[in-house]
């Protein structure tokens, strides 16, 4: 299978029975990233963590009380 990395637009080949091939395939909202921008990503994301501005906004669960 061949699949085309949404940033730097590189081709690749991945085999058709791999996990992440199947993914690709069953659903289509998943992107393919190569594994240079892949560790790029996770390097700039690490640097902006050790700054202290880096903040995830998670959503604030309920607590139900009939529990």
């Amino acid at each position: 299978m061949q699949v085309k990395c949404t940033i730097c637009d590189s081709i690749h080949t991945l085999e058709d029975d791999c996990l992440e091939a199947k993914r690709l395939r069953n659903r289509r909202i998943h992107m393919y990233l190569c594994q240079e921008c892949h560790d790029r990503i996770e390097e700039k994301t690490n640097q902006r963590h050790a700054t202290g501005n880096f903040h995830l906004y998670r959503e604030k669960k309920k607590k139900k009380d009939f529990i």
